[in-house]
């Protein structure tokens, strides 16, 4: 129309997008889709091989018999395999599981109370074995040994894949080599017992020495990902103490608490340690860094002498049955780096209680021949108000030295050296029989002693880098 303003053009914002640009752009588009239709297929694979697994019918039996942590029920043979849950019933429910047979009848073993059980009570025989669905949302909760929430914080989310909480290690020739050094946030470890990603150490101590500190400290500190400790044994009233004061918020915020106390059945104890170990394997997975405490090795070993004593396996030293020492390298096996060419692993630390501060007990030399070294923390450092009571002289990394470079290693050889000289000559020192200037070598360690002390002392609440760690007792030697 003559004299109608021509309509503007409405300016594109920003600069044209060419047609490369276009294709880049469908091309990002198509790969997330496929990679999404991948994903979901995966899933759908998952769910019908479980559905596949399902069985329909319902096998049943009667409980013929109770003998200490033993139950006894018949039922059909296709129904009594090792390993397979039962429900027995009573007012509760008590859940079992096959661990023998006599005379053809099932041996169960309970992981609930057994006084509500009556002769003839019906058995249901599931035809499954223990598992469990960990997934992100178990981060800053706390479970029991079935991976139910005891927290009062709500239900607790499924993962969508079943694990199995009994899982075989990975075999050797499959697994990733150990990785490189791990900051533990603690100067004494960082400094003379080095820990690499993957690796796998224990802590001997008697009772009332420091271990739930030291724990605490490394929950906060540990350069890891995800934290899972397992509380086995544990006393009901520390396990709120634990939780809630010693690992505290920032502890908690990237950690799962598996708990089973003290006054809980063996099997509900031996259970918790595995079930720690299967939310562990689940994170390592996941590519993530993995730092798993189990808080004690020492009362899963006890548990494990309960069951093997009531099925009536011979006991050997100290009452220790044989499938004790069996079960142990399977338990701690599973700590370690994942699957050759994935990128998660699992460090272990595993807590030893030595009883009556014996480190040659049973169970404490067994241990310290599977692992990859060990932390002793001994009383009389304690008594005389040094924390964390780590014996530096006697704790051994046996992967430290690949850990440290050259200048470290050299830093720690002559601290061991000075606190060994006068570990050797203390009582000698303290009466006065040392002369002075009788060895230069003993004379360097008594000067430089109070500043070595000060280097492994370390409040509950203080965190040290490694760098941090390597300039102080580089300081504590200087001439």
């Amino acid at each position: 129309m003559r004299g109608a303003k021509a309509p503007e053009r409405r300016q594109r914002k920003g600069p044209r997008r060419t047609s490369s640009q276009h294709c880049n752009a469908a091309g990002n588009a198509r790969s997330i889709i496929l990679n999404e239709t991948r994903r979901v297929g995966s899933l759908l694979k998952s769910i019908a091989a479980d559905v596949s697994r399902l069985d329909v019918r319902r096998l049943e039996g009667r409980v013929t018999g109770v003998s200490g942590l033993l139950v006894e029920a018949g039922g059909p043979a296709e129904a009594l395999v090792v390993g397979t849950l039962a429900r027995i019933a009573g007012a509760p429910e008590v859940r079992a599981e096959i661990v023998g047979f006599k005379n053809g009848r099932a041996l169960l073993l309970p992981f609930d109370a057994v006084e509500a059980i009556r002769p003839g009570a019906r058995v249901r025989f599931e035809g499954a074995r223990l598992s469990t669905r960990p997934c992100a949302a178990w981060l800053g909760r706390v479970i029991d040994a079935f991976g139910d929430p005891v927290d009062g914080a709500g239900p607790l989310p499924q993962g969508m894949a079943a694990r199995a909480v009994r899982a075989a290690p990975p075999p050797a020739h499959g697994r990733a080599r150990v990785g490189a050094r791990m900051d533990m946030g603690v100067r004494a470890l960082n400094i003379f017992a080095a820990v690499c990603r993957g690796q796998r150490l224990g802590i001997f101590a008697g009772s009332g020495v420091g271990k739930s500190v030291l724990l605490s400290m490394l929950a906060r500190g540990a350069a890891a990902d995800v934290i899972v400790i397992g509380l086995i044994g544990e006393r009901g009233r520390e396990v709120r103490d634990f939780v809630d004061d010693t690992l505290g918020e920032a502890g908690r915020r990237r950690a799962v608490v598996v708990v089973a106390t003290s006054d809980e059945p063996a099997a509900r104890r031996r259970l918790a340690a595995e079930q720690a170990c299967a939310v562990a394997e689940h994170f390592r997975d996941e590519g993530k860094s993995v730092l798993l405490m189990l808080d004690s090795v020492t009362r899963y070993a006890m548990a494990g002498r309960e069951i093997g004593l009531a099925a009536g396996e011979p006991p050997t030293t100290k009452g220790y049955t044989p499938s004790v020492f069996a079960d142990l390298p399977r338990l701690l096996e599973r700590a370690g780096p994942g699957a050759e060419g994935r990128a998660g692993s699992i460090t272990g630390l595993f807590t030893v209680l030595v009883d009556g501060d014996d480190h040659n007990e049973p169970v404490a030399d067994a241990v310290r021949g599977i692992l990859d070294g060990h932390i002793v923390m001994e009383r009389r450092i304690a008594e005389r108000g040094r924390y964390p009571a780590i014996n530096v002289l006697k704790s051994i990394s046996r992967l430290m030295p690949m850990c440290h470079d050259a200048r470290e290693n050299a830093l720690v050889a002559e601290a061991r050296t000075l606190l060994s000289a006068y570990a050797d000559m203390e009582e000698l020192i303290r009466i006065g029989a040392y002369k002075a200037g009788a060895d230069p070598v003993i004379d360097r360690a008594i000067a430089k002693l109070p500043a070595l002390e000060r280097v492994l002392s370390q409040g509950r609440d203080e965190l040290c880098s490694l760098d941090t760690g390597f300039a102080m007792i580089e300081e504590a030697l200087a001439p």
